[in-house]
């Protein structure tokens, strides 16, 4: 089903209106006319974002191709059952696998014998203080108070 001319206009209108507003003060300025500056501003803070508000999406969120009102539901907040959303356990599974490949390196440092026992310990004391963000702001605060 093809759509019609108006159709197209209406559904397309932000981007003619941005294109419109670029050949008029683009035209402008070629010309040596002294306005231009004046439409390229006057044309992106007011018209374009107007034409937006009348004519453009009412969201371009992902959530609202969703049917049955899943957006509305809780699916995306809890997928694990202890309160965590999916971006927060993948956060925690990516920290703990940064943490092991972390040690990892470290063993085989100390191992091949470019650390020594000092330079080891401290390095793993901070390793292991930094596996969650709270530990890392309380790392943070207690270098400030010795500098």
């Amino acid at each position: 089903m093809t759509a019609s001319t108006a159709e197209r206009f209406r559904e397309n209108a932000t981007e003619i209106v941005s294109t419109v507003v670029t050949g008029i003060w683009m035209a402008a300025l070629f010309t040596g006319q002294d306005w231009w500056l004046a439409a390229l501003l006057f044309g992106y803070i007011v018209v374009v974002p107007v034409v937006e508000l009348l004519y453009g999406d009412d969201g371009d969120g992902e959530l609202e191709d969703l049917s049955d009102g899943e957006a509305d539901s809780e699916w995306w907040t809890d997928l694990y059952g202890d309160g965590r959303t999916a971006d927060e356990s993948d956060r925690d599974e990516t920290a703990e696998t940064n943490n092991r490949e972390a040690l990892e390196t470290l063993r085989e440092r100390y191992a091949r014998g470019e650390l020594t026992d000092e330079q080891f310990e401290r390095k793993l004391e901070r390793l292991l203080d930094t596996e969650t963000l709270e530990n890392v702001e309380d790392r943070a605060d207690r270098d400030r108070l010795r500098e």
